[in-house]
């Protein structure tokens, strides 16, 4: 009896489908109304991250309405400054905030006790894993350095990233010492999302794309680098996603210094350049606005279509390129899900 195969894990392994997989960036969220009863049972949202019967919960909820291919750790980015000692607190409709850091704070900082403080998540790894259809992959995730760092130096998210951006130009080692302190607590918790259960896993640049080439080559691509290498120094086969929102013209290089099996595009990323620019065998994953499917409709449609054209002579994943909204309807994911399985 042959072995279930699992169709997204394989595209990640660069082996092209006749139908691309699909699974949806925040798939697990707002969106849903067995999320949003969950998330009032949960009491705060770090509460709902850090419970594993509940975030296992939510992590399955969406492939339990859709026909999707992946269910993807339902955690945050920001569960690593707040296991470092950084606490982290989300305010209702404001997002999250933290007390910025400064360099003398980073002493405080502790990634070897950090790795202790994620239990929770690897625990939410082992019972999604063991409640999940054999040929569904299961990601794991974190935030990259720099993503996570414009944060915890500004304390809040930012339109411009400008906080961490003269952070890291006014005081170059202690931002080189922050971004080592991620880089290692990245590795390690990666690791054990891996050895929990996860089959693959994506790293999230979400806010690279206020940089110039410098910063982005120094802040964006080394450190993605460093966590790829130091992840299969430990697990040689580990599989990654690589998503640097922003990217732009430096995507061919992103994908060829840190070594990702796989590139998630955002949704400004042209199709036909991504599809020029980057090597034939390379995976990519996306790249649909998301205000496409909240819009729904024959435009939506037409797009996916486009998209599907577009990267059908490689290993491709649809996605979105960037996060679902909160009031996407739920006739339109279904939708979109039957046009990227089935067609028209």
């Amino acid at each position: 009896m042959s072995a279930v195969t699992k169709p997204l894990l394989d595209v990640v392994q660069g082996k092209r489908q006749e139908r691309p997989p699909i699974w949806i960036m925040r798939q697990a969220g707002r969106y849903l109304p067995e999320y949003r009863a969950v998330r009032e049972k949960a009491g705060s949202f770090l509460d709902l991250c850090y419970a594993p019967e509940l975030a296992a919960e939510v992590t399955l909820q969406p492939l339990r309405r859709f026909e999707l291919d992946a269910a993807i750790l339902f955690s945050d980015i920001l569960v690593i400054p707040d296991a470092l000692g950084q606490k982290v607190r989300f305010e209702v409709g404001e997002g999250p905030r933290l007390d910025p850091i400064t360099p003398e704070a980073l002493i405080g900082l502790d990634p070897k006790g950090a790795l202790e403080r994620l239990n929770p998540v690897f625990e939410t790894l082992r019972r999604v894993k063991s409640a999940l259809s054999p040929d569904k992959t299961l990601l794991g995730f974190c935030g990259s350095p720099w993503t996570v760092a414009t944060y915890m130096i500004a304390g809040q998210g930012s339109p411009d990233q400008a906080a961490a951006r003269l952070f890291a130009l006014r005081q170059p080692k202690a931002f080189a010492g922050l971004i080592d302190i991620l880089v290692e607590a990245s590795v390690a918790y990666l690791v054990a999302q891996l050895k929990a259960g996860a089959d693959a896993v994506q790293l999230f640049e979400s806010w690279a794309l206020n940089l110039d080439e410098a910063a982005f080559r120094a802040q964006v691509i080394e450190p993605n680098r460093r966590i790829v290498a130091g992840v299969r120094a430990q697990i040689p086969a580990a599989a990654f996603i690589g998503f640097p929102r922003g990217a732009a013209g430096m995507i061919a290089e992103y994908a060829a210094t840190t070594g990702v099996n796989a590139l998630g595009l955002d949704y400004s990323m042209p199709v036909a350049f991504a599809d020029m620019a980057l090597p034939r065998a390379l995976p990519v994953q996306g790249n649909l606005d998301p205000l496409r499917l909240l819009a729904g409709g024959e435009q939506m449609e037409a797009r996916a279509d486009e998209i599907i054209a577009g990267f059908s002579n490689r290993p491709h994943i649809f996605n979105l390129g960037h996060g679902i909204g909160p009031d996407t309807p739920i006739a339109h994911v279904e939708r979109l899900v039957e046009i990227v399985k089935r067609g028209r």
